[in-house]
């Protein structure tokens, strides 16, 4: 009988000890990819990761192609409970604060997607990020960065020289005054229209992306000439939730969001860096002259940018604190000098 009576005790202590299991939650969530696009395929297997890790017991809908509000629009709609998270980027978002330009494209400062992933994670930026992100009631989760973006032009861009007079259409914000500093023409205009005005002259170039997936835009039928490896832009796409929603989550719930998260980025990074050196292979077979800023090149661009970082960092507090974050880290990394 006494035996019997401490299995029955120990057997009820056990059942005492399992934790409770965490409620199921579905995350909707908004991407601008489409579900083709090979970061949109990148998403659909990051779901799969989660609610896999998660024994189902997470759910992510996501809305790709922007389907529920505007691209630009998605980190409000995650704010006010449209949605519970954003995966386009912040750098959609300096007209909120300007300092979303620093965690959304730095542009002229690190050289690798790596050098900027360790920024994030090594170098302070992700606490001085999520100041940013959780005075807006946003919780940052992570990064995905698919590498430096190429100028694609109808006539050579070998260094800053050929800069000078140069009309090419360029994003808002800040690529405008770095470019400008240069000598160059920016010229704003939607990513749907450079097909056309590069087919009519009205521009001489174009920043549109990445060497891949300019090939795919068919942007090197028109024009043959191109920056690669890329130098001047190399945006970085986030994955930021309601953070609300996010701190309703276990721990457990958001250790797996986080894990599959970073691996997305990292399969990201590795699957465009492979593709731009197919691309550059293919387009020099076809007469497409590839042009390799030298290190001295590269540095005159750097110098531009600074001058324009700098204005940016004057706009308010938070844009300072993460611009010292990423000077003090890119100092450490070689990339600035000291006294910059």
């Amino acid at each position: 009988m006494k035996l019997k009576s401490v299995l029955k005790t120990a057997a009820c202590a056990a059942v005492v000890a399992v934790p409770a299991m965490a409620q199921d939650v579905t995350l909707r969530m908004q991407t601008h990819y489409a579900t083709e696009h090979p970061t949109g395929q990148a998403l659909a297997r990051f779901i799969d990761d989660v609610q896999t890790m998660s024994d189902g017991n997470i759910a992510i809908e996501m809305f790709y192609s922007s389907s529920v509000v505007a691209t630009t629009e998605t980190f409000d709609a995650a704010i006010n409970g449209i949605v519970d998270c954003d995966a386009t980027g912040g750098a959609y978002q300096t007209g909120k604060n300007p300092a979303f330009q620093f965690v959304g494209d730095l542009m002229g400062g690190y050289d690798t997607p790596w050098q900027q992933y360790s920024w994030l994670y090594y170098g302070g930026g992700y606490e001085a990020a999520q100041k940013l992100y959780n005075e807006q009631n946003m919780q940052l989760i992570g990064w995905s960065i698919y590498g430096q973006e190429s100028l694609s032009s109808s006539t050579p861009i070998a260094g800053p020289e050929d800069l000078e007079g140069w009309k090419f259409r360029s994003p808002p914000g800040m690529e405008t005054e770095i470019f400008e500093e240069l000598g160059a023409s920016p010229i704003v205009m939607d990513f749907t229209e450079i097909f056309t005005a590069l087919e009519t002259g009205i521009i001489d170039g174009a920043d549109a992306s990445g060497l891949a997936n300019n090939v795919g835009l068919g942007l090197y039928d028109i024009v043959k000439h191109a920056t690669y490896p890329g130098f001047h832009s190399m945006p970085a796409d986030h994955l930021a939730c309601n953070k609300d929603v996010w701190d309703g989550l276990t721990e457990a719930q958001r250790r797996i969001i986080d894990t599959a998260w970073q691996k997305l980025s990292f399969h990201i990074a590795l699957y465009n860096e492979k593709a731009n050196s197919e691309a550059a292979a293919q387009l020099q077979e076809q007469g497409v002259t590839l042009h390799a800023w030298s290190d001295e090149d590269r540095k005159a661009f750097r110098e531009a940018a600074q001058v324009a970082w700098e204005r940016w960092g004057d706009k308010n507090e938070q844009a300072r604190a993460i611009l010292e974050s990423h000077k003090a880290y890119l100092t450490d990394l070689g990339l600035l000098g000291s006294d910059s």
